[in-house]
């Protein structure tokens, strides 16, 4: 089943049914078929059939919308500044991608535990553990984001466990790499129009570097995708779907036969908001991510490394690395001991 001699199409990613994996062999066939082309040849696709329903939906975009009509000053209370575990509130330009400022004001929201600050010869990146900070004045903020991270981690463990299967490898085989303390991470993101100095970075060209994304996106647009002719294509919202895109681990764990792509996101023109929720399926911060093991790995072309992103044995160095590089203010306040001399 080749497609690689046509010209491929851009003008919209593979849209992937879940629920097939319930609807007998053929629909489950035709299933890991789909799975299987979209995340090695694209890297990206739209989930549709996931059972999030519009209620739960709706729950969640109305708490986030109400939190950014909070007063800057209410927002500004639970600055990230103030958590030693990169969780709260980040405003327009503090976050940095490639280097530059991303014209976004978003909160960071991840599991909620206790902090863990690492003792003495604990590895650092148990301080990415921790509680959240939430707004006293919205407290159906808090329940409908928890609840959304349980959710989503049930649909990107499914998921993962459907798309392992479609390359033929043990649908368990990351099992032990996430459960009761994985570390997933959630982002209600504002992209308040384009700046002032008209850059239009929303964010910047990046990839994900835990295993599987899966974005809810308003009706704006501005996502875009990087393809094999090496342009960014848009991607246009689907009512109901969530963007999927796979990380870095899932690419470096396959050694280059599933693929992340970069994307990027630009920033909507003039006044016009846009509204976004990426949830990241992350494992445990002390996972040591195996090699997969899978028929194909034999034809795999080997990782595109950047030299710049090297990626560590356990997977919390890798979070941290990159927090500590998105998040300036908060490194210099907490971590300054964890920042590489200039």
């Amino acid at each position: 089943m080749t497609h690689h001699a046509t010209t491929p199409s851009y003008d919209r990613l593979p849209l992937i049914d879940l629920s097939a994996a319930d609807r007998g062999p053929q629909a489950r066939a035709l299933l890991h078929a789909q799975l299987h082309s979209a995340a090695h040849d694209v890297g990206f696709f739209q989930l549709v059939g996931h059972g999030v329903g519009k209620e739960e939906t709706d729950r969640l975009v109305g708490a986030m919308h109400a939190f950014f009509r909070l007063p800057e000053a209410e927002r500004l209370a639970l600055d990230n500044v103030n958590s030693p575990h990169f969780r709260g509130y980040t405003r327009t330009g503090d976050e940095r991608t490639g280097g530059r400022q991303d014209w976004r004001d978003q909160l960071d929201i991840g599991a909620e535990r206790p902090a863990r600050a690492p003792g003495p010869g604990e590895p650092s990146y148990w301080w990415l553990q921790g509680p959240n900070q939430w707004p006293d004045a919205l407290p159906e903020l808090r329940e409908a984001a928890l609840s959304w991270i349980d959710r989503l981690s049930g649909v990107a463990e499914r998921l993962l466990r459907e798309l392992l299967v479609s390359i033929g490898a043990d649908p368990g085989f990351y099992d032990s790499a996430f459960g009761e303390r994985a570390h997933p991470h959630l982002k209600l993101v504002r992209y308040p129009g384009s700046s002032g100095d008209g850059a239009g970075q929303g964010v910047g060209a990046h990839k994900d570097y835990g295993f599987l994304t899966l974005l809810l996106q308003d009706r704006v647009g501005g996502l875009q995708v990087q393809r094999e002719d090496g342009l960014f294509h848009e991607v246009p919202p689907v009512e109901g779907a969530f963007v999927v895109n796979l990380g870095e681990l899932l690419e470096v764990a396959t050694n280059g036969y599933l693929v992340a792509t970069n994307h990027r996101v630009v920033s909507p023109p003039g006044a016009v908001e846009r509204f976004s929720v990426p949830f990241f399926y992350n494992p445990r911060l002390d996972a040591r991510v195996e090699p997969l093991v899978f028929p194909y790995a034999s034809t795999a072309p080997g990782v595109s490394d950047d030299p710049a992103n090297p990626l560590f044995a356990e997977y919390g160095f890798n979070e941290l690395k990159g927090k500590l590089r998105a998040h300036p203010l908060v490194a210099e306040r907490h971590h300054a001991e964890l920042l590489s001399p200039a």
